[in-house]
Parts: C-alpha cells; sequence; structure tokens
C-alpha cells in the first residue's frame, strides 16, 4: 500500500482571492487536514467554496508534538495529511516542522503546494536588495535575550526578515536602532494583502518613534544588512588571501570576488594585487 503524503499547504496572508485552484482542490479532497486552527480552515473552505470530505484535526504550537504520532499513523495507512495554519507557509514560524522531521524520519513521502509567504512577500515590496537574505522569525520576547540575539546581528551584511507582535514592535526597533545604528534602512510591512496594508519606509529610529503610537495587525519587519567597511589589508595581504583559497581548491575567480566582499574592496583592487604578487 503506498503511503500517504505529508502536503504543507500555503494559505492566503489576507486576501482570499490569492488562494490557489490546488489549495481548494486540496482541502475538498484531503483525507486528514492538520490545521492551526480549526475554525479559520472551516471560514477558508467557506470562502473558497468547498466542503471537507476528510476530518479536520486541530494542529497548533501546543499539541504539535502529541499530534505527530497519530499523524504519523493516517500517513502509514495511506491517508495524505494537508497542513495547514492561519497564515503563509507552514513550518516557517508556524506549526509543520515537527510533522516534517518525523516524516523524513520515517520515510514517509514529504510535498509542498507553494503559494503566499509574508516573507517573500515583504522582501519584494521593501525596496531593499532582496539578491541575498536571512528570515530571523520571532525575536526573542525578554529585553535583554532580544538585546543580546541583536549584537550578535549587527555585522550581517544580508537584509534580513524578522516577524514581530505588534505590542512588541516599538520596543523591537528600538532595540535594532541601538544595534544596527539609527539611520540602518527598514521597513514595515503590517497587514500584507488586507484591507488596511501599510508599507512604512525609513530608518530604524524613525520608524521605533512611529511605533510608539501604538501599530495593529501582522508584521513582517525587513532591515537593511550592515554596510561593507573596508579593511586595511594592502596588495601583499589581499593576494594571500586569495592564494590561501587558491590553495583549498577555490578557482581564483571565485577567491578574488570572496576576497573583495570579505574585505570591503573592488574585485579589481583584489584582481591587481594578485597580479603584482606573481611578477
Amino acid at each position: 500500500m503506498r503511503p500517504g503524503r505529508v502536503v504543507l499547504a500555503a494559505t492566503p496572508l489576507g486576501d482570499v482571492a490569492d488562494a490557489s485552484a490546488r489549495l481548494g482542490a486540496a482541502l475538498a479532497s484531503a483525507p486528514v487536514i492538520a490545521a492551526e486552527d480549526t475554525r479559520r480552515v472551516r471560514r477558508l473552505c467557506a470562502d473558497l467554496g468547498v466542503t471537507p470530505s476528510g476530518r479536520i484535526v486541530s494542529f497548533f504550537d501546543a499539541n504539535e508534538s502529541s499530534r505527530v504520532p497519530s499523524l504519523l499513523d493516517a500517513l502509514r495507512e495511506g491517508e495524505d495529511v494537508l497542513v495547514v495554519t492561519d497564515a503563509g507557509m507552514p513550518s516557517v514560524s508556524d506549526p509543520g516542522y515537527r510533522l516534517v522531521i518525523a516524516a523524513v524520519d520515517a520515510d514517509l513521502p514529504v510535498t509542498v503546494l507553494p503559494g503566499p509567504s509574508a516573507v517573500t512577500a515583504a522582501l519584494a515590496v521593501s525596496g531593499l536588495p532582496v539578491d541575498r537574505f536571512c528570515f530571523e522569525g520571532f525575536l526573542p520576547r525578554r529585553p535583554g535575550e532580544r538585546r543580546r540575539a541583536l549584537a550578535a546581528l549587527a555585522g550581517e551584511p544580508r537584509t534580513l526578515v524578522f516577524f514581530e507582535a505588534p505590542h512588541r514592535l516599538a520596543a523591537a526597533l528600538s532595540d535594532l536602532a541601538a544595534a544596527f545604528g539609527a539611520d540602518r534602512a527598514a521597513v514595515v510591512c503590517r497587514e500584507l494583502t488586507k484591507t488596511y496594508e501599510e508599507v512604512r519606509r525609513g530608518p530604524l529610529a524613525e520608524l521605533a518613534t512611529w511605533a510608539e503610537e501604538g501599530v495593529r495587525g501582522e508584521i513582517t519587519l525587513v532591515v537593511g544588512g550592515a554596510p561593507a567597511v573596508a579593511s586595511t589589508a594592502g596588495p601583499a595581504e589581499l593576494a594571500a588571501a586569495v592564494a590561501e583559497r587558491e590553495a583549498a581548491g577555490q578557482p581564483r575567480k571565485e577567491a578574488i570576488a570572496e576576497v573583495a566582499v570579505s574585505h570591503g574592496r573592488p574585485k579589481r583592487e583584489v584582481f591587481d594585487a594578485v597580479v603584482a604578487a606573481k611578477r
């Protein structure tokens, strides 16, 4: 007998029209729907005009671990398990990850039904560099832990994406400004795709002042990466850094590019240093 599959299905962030035809079909036909909020998924089904034929079980943070064994049993019996959260992609700061790991460990298939994601939606509209980014999820709730976490990220060159609760946004932005610098560019994306969607851009300190008035809704925060700081390494040191990478098997072109980035120097300058060292 073919085992069932875990199907991670993205749900709309707010506008139900963003739901795909595949999501509607999956909700209608899945033998088991594991839902973060059973009331919300029933409302989503009603909005999409579909009637679930399978059973709907609750699957949220507090019961995720205890629910996994019964869901694995369903998979072994050939039943697909459709995982949905309140909005966006399951397992991305939402329930689903524990089931995925358990299914993988049990050699049971896992697939994805792609769709809306607050992370990529916020990145796309932010106006900040998106060629390289990292997602940090929710910041720690306790101020001391949050400040230590941000201090460790202050030098991260990639664009950063966070989720944050509205009642903690002002404190988080203030701590970000202290750790990253008041002028670091950032974007607060509030209620994406919903009626009161708002995208507010500005320096961290300015956004922190704005947020003190109180903010409501679902928040995704995008923060620019740390600017490159040019090193004081001379030509000989730059050439030696390239040579070390080449000795480890890296092609010269890639080695030059990496050294340029790590030292905050133009690639041409590093190339010239390598050429000079060969003479």
